[in-house]
């Protein structure tokens, strides 16, 4: 899958350009550090570096990139070098017992990169975390593409049945309110605010940002969500004006951890509640929970999700 993943990204790097004027046969050389989550270097990791062949094999049939492997040494590096037209590079780490880290690279993309700039990416350095496998569970996932189907009141999502609740859907439980206002002036002017809520107290989310390193990790979470630190609200907004960029603070980058089904005790200690988290921004994401109460492993098991008759682009392959 991660393979894949990576040759997809060569694939884009070449349809993008290619037809454009060719960069001529060149030197590179990517040198992978391969660490655990403790920082510590991981000796034997094997490590893929592939390269897309240009111009492209006229027969369908073979293969259009080219593969460097080997495994890292005792301080966790494998080094690879090649004299290609390649635009980009797919550098792929794994090991038995870990999470397999990908990461793309771009040699070169016309009109972007000046000489010194291409000269300079043409020989780098990446370092490359493998999170451990811990205990991978069964949770209830779904990919969202939607919006909020009435504006100006909370309408309930519920996280289990993957769907709004009535009127607007099958969901039982208000895990989430979402409330959209869209204000539209003239001459293109809106502005959208949406306003993320959760009906229990104790209920909430928070953002957690991927270390740079670890931005090629299967798993982008943390293995296990926090006890505390859940914010009540969240507030999402887009404004437009013509001929001027979007001004928003949604970010597709943005991951969340958030509880809901809080209960508390006579003293407002959490007694029971449910955890799980979200990869990327309301209101295109991917969500996962945990059905059973008081867990915080957030380690998504893809073979066993709990949400079932999913359309083709609702599924969820990532951990």
């Amino acid at each position: 899958m991660n393979k894949i993943i990576c040759l997809i990204f060569i694939g884009l790097t070449v349809n993008s350009v290619f037809g454009q004027a060719q960069l001529g046969p060149h030197k590179w050389t990517a040198t992978v550090k391969v660490v655990g989550e403790n920082g510590a270097p991981v000796t034997g990791a094997n490590v893929s570096v592939q390269y897309s062949i240009l111009p492209p094999p006229p027969d369908p049939n073979q293969k259009s990139y080219g593969e460097i492997k080997g495994v890292t040494d005792t301080n966790g590096i494998f080094s690879a070098s090649h004299t290609d037209r390649s635009w980009g590079l797919a550098i792929i780490a794994e090991e038995s017992g870990y999470y397999t880290a990908h990461i793309g690279h771009e040699l070169y993309v016309p009109g972007q990169m000046d000489e010194k700039t291409v000269n300079a990416s043409r020989h780098f350095e990446q370092i490359l975390l493998l999170k451990k496998i811990g205990k991978p569970i069964p949770m209830y996932a779904k990919r969202l593409n939607t919006h909020v189907p009435d504006l100006d009141k909370p309408v309930g999502f519920d996280l289990e049945a993957g769907d709004w609740v009535a009127p607007y859907g099958i969901g039982a439980n208000a895990d989430i309110l979402f409330t959209g206002h869209f204000d539209k002036r003239v001459d293109g002017e809106s502005d959208f605010t949406l306003t993320v809520n959760f009906p229990r107290v104790g209920d909430g989310i928070q953002e957690f940002k991927v270390p740079e390193a670890n931005k090629g990790s299967e798993l982008r979470s943390p293995h296990e969500a926090p006890t505390n630190g859940y914010q009540s609200q969240w507030v999402q907004t887009d404004n437009r004006k013509p001929g001027k960029p979007v001004e928003t603070n949604r970010d597709p980058n943005r991951n969340y951890l958030f509880r809901v089904r809080t209960e508390l005790d006579d003293k407002g200690n959490v007694k029971s509640a449910l955890y799980g988290k979200i990869y990327g921004d309301f209101m295109e994401f991917s969500y996962y929970l945990n059905p059973t109460p008081n867990d915080l492993n957030v380690e998504f098991d893809p073979k066993q999700n709990l949400s079932k008759d999913l359309k083709m682009l609702e599924g969820v392959n990532a951990p």
